[in-house]
């Protein structure tokens, strides 16, 4: 029997059990709170068992110690990364020979727009990139010392079903601020699910960027999407006139500009991406909804 277990049942992994899920014979969730199970598109059931990243009961224990992968998406906290503070152990006399740990290419920091890849040096810029390039060391150390696989996934910005410009646009929420020189990455969760697939396959260990081919100004993603859905594009929005409503998360992502490149998960993991832009991937979502009569 394969077993896998994803420690924080969030939208990377819960696409991830759907389109890979029957790989295994048995998926375990955890979340805070919920306990009962889930049927992910395309997958069987998965059940939801409680961890809320402090103490670890003995049905997680349980369920650690007898799977053969482990997806990470649990943030760390104040005091580190929660699953290794809480489950290191267990991890590492478990069955688990490969764990993949998903990160974010945030703990590059700004470069002013330039390229980074995984060999730059990392520079968060703010408390939140620091403490997941802390929990990134903090595995890399895991898997020295207990002789395990850990492949780190830094993402992009994810989008994907749900989460994507058609829908801010929808819902009245979207806004086209200019920044000169502005760029961000994304990636669609669906590329995110297949990297997390062919490093459970190839038992991969290191660092691998998630991000598309394209980083582009982000009041051009809007503009795309707008005239996918036959709609004039909000106004644009210069940032210094928008910076004094922005929350500070939003204030922290427009402070950092750079662009990543995806060349390793192409050519170490195989990785061929479906949505290589945002265009191919908003598209498809687009198409999706008039699929569904939206």
């Amino acid at each position: 029997m394969r077993n896998l277990v994803c420690i924080g049942l969030g939208y990377c992994a819960v696409r991830y059990a759907g389109m890979f899920g029957k790989k295994f014979d048995r998926v375990v969730g955890t979340t805070r709170e919920l306990r009962g199970s889930v049927r992910s598109p395309g997958l069987r059931t998965v059940d939801i068992i409680p961890f809320d990243g402090r103490t670890a009961s003995p049905e997680v224990v349980a369920r650690v110690e007898e799977s053969d992968a482990v997806l990470i998406s649990a943030p760390p906290g104040q005091s580190g990364d929660p699953v290794l503070a809480s489950l290191a152990d267990n991890i590492a006399r478990g069955r688990a020979r490969s764990i993949v740990y998903l990160s974010t290419i945030g703990v590059y920091g700004d470069t002013g727009g330039a390229w980074v890849d995984e060999g730059s040096a990392p520079r968060p810029g703010s408390a939140r990139s620091a403490a997941r390039l802390a929990a990134e060391e903090a595995w890399r150390r895991f898997a020295d010392q207990h002789g395990k696989s850990v492949a780190i996934l830094r993402l992009a910005g994810i989008y994907g079903p749900g989460r994507n410009a058609l829908v801010t646009l929808s819902e009245g929420k979207a806004r086209r601020i200019v920044k000169p020189g502005q760029v961000f990455n994304r990636i669609h969760v669906t590329d995110i699910a297949q990297a997390i697939d062919a490093s459970f396959a190839q038992r991969a260990t290191g660092v691998f960027n998630l991000a598309d081919d394209e980083p582009a100004p982000p009041q051009d993603v809007i503009a795309f999407a707008a005239d996918l859905m036959g709609k004039p594009p909000p106004p644009e929005i210069p940032f210094d006139e928008a910076r004094a409503g922005m929350s500070p998360m939003a204030r922290s992502f427009y402070a950092e500009n750079r662009r990543v490149r995806n060349a390793k998960l192409k050519q170490t993991l195989g990785v061929c991406l479906v949505y290589p832009t945002y265009r191919e991937g908003l598209q498809a979502l687009f198409n999706a909804r008039i699929a569904n009569g939206e």
